[in-house]
């Protein structure tokens, strides 16, 4: 396996790995300030921290270019409705739960978007990943006879849903050859720019010190930190690829609710993380693994690497604490 498709898989793990603590903190803040205002604030923070590190006057030159300011605008409206559709989806229906619907349709997305809009082959290993992927977070998303809030999980299919257009619009930027920070800066402070009235019609609590600590990590860390590792891993990796590793952070965000929030996971809830973490591994394999090439050192190193990668991923929550 390449260092360059090795680099690219882990930035996605990582930047999955932050934006998988955004619900978790969300619960955590217990913040009265309305989901959309919180989500347009994430938006608007993390892109102007970005801005600090756009580059100079040709950076922004080429991110204006014809064949790739369209691309820039879909990714902006779709990182718009994501982040406010998922605050919504996390108010609703909690951590866990929120995030696991959200990202359990996204690599889907992410696949088809890709296949309609850059021609990329679904390969079997995509195929297999995301088909056990998904299953994972079915299990995970099972209410065990509770009611589940229809509002939250429509929110949930439509953040999913964004997120795999700005997915694969952002490979598309970034395979035109522009600068991948202003790019992605553009983009955050584009949406939370143009979604900006929801915090005039809800202003209310959006200065308590509660959603101020909120929005200083989900804008810092889980937004420009986290989109910059993305976008990182982006350039390196297959937009269907990348959607199917993204689920690192249902994952992550099953473990915060459970070791953090003390949420409940049932046992099929369990299974599902297990089959989830499955697929992870199984998507981040070398193609030569799957296809029982005799070179066994490369396979056997590839997986060494990418169990160390969710091994720190799972640990995350213990060093946090």
């Amino acid at each position: 396996m390449s260092r360059t498709t090795s680099g690219g898989r882990t930035g996605v793990l990582v930047a999955a790995a932050l934006w998988g603590t955004v619900g978790p903190a969300q619960v955590l803040a217990a913040s009265a300030a309305d989901p959309g205002a919180l989500g347009v604030l994430r938006l608007l923070v993390g892109g102007v921290a970005l801005l600090a590190f756009g580059g100079g006057l040709a950076a922004w030159r080429a991110v204006g270019r014809r064949d790739v300011v369209r691309w820039v605008q879909v990714a902006a409206a779709a990182t718009g409705v994501y982040q406010v559709a998922f605050m919504h989806a996390v108010a609703h229906l909690g951590a866990a739960l929120g995030t696991t619907i959200a990202l359990g349709v996204a690599p889907v997305a992410t696949g088809l978007c890709a296949r309609r809009w850059t021609g990329e082959r679904l390969g079997r290993r995509w195929a297999l990943g995301t088909a056990a992927a998904v299953a994972g977070c079915a299990a995970l998303l099972a209410p065990g006879g509770a009611r589940v809030d229809v509002v939250g999980v429509a929110a949930g299919l439509l953040s999913g849903a964004c997120y795999g257009v700005y997915t694969v619009a952002a490979k598309r930027f970034l395979d035109a050859g522009v600068p991948a920070v202003p790019a992605t800066a553009i983009t955050l402070v584009a949406a939370g720019a143009a979604l900006s009235p929801l915090v005039a019609l809800h202003p209310q609590h959006v200065l308590d010190p509660r959603s101020i600590a909120l929005v200083a990590w989900i804008g810092l860390a889980a937004t420009a930190g986290a989109y910059a590792a993305f976008v990182f891993g982006l350039r390196r990796t297959s937009a269907a690829e990348a959607g199917t590793l993204s689920l690192a952070e249902p994952l992550l965000a099953a473990v915060l609710g459970v070791a953090v929030l003390h949420e409940h996971l049932t046992t099929a809830a369990t299974v599902g993380g297990a089959v989830l973490l499955c697929a992870l591994v199984l998507t981040s394999l070398p193609g030569s693994a799957l296809r029982g090439a005799p070179d066994r050192r490369t396979a056997a190193s590839g997986v060494r690497e990418h169990v160390d990668v969710v091994g720190a991923l799972v640990d995350a929550p213990d060093a946090e604490r």
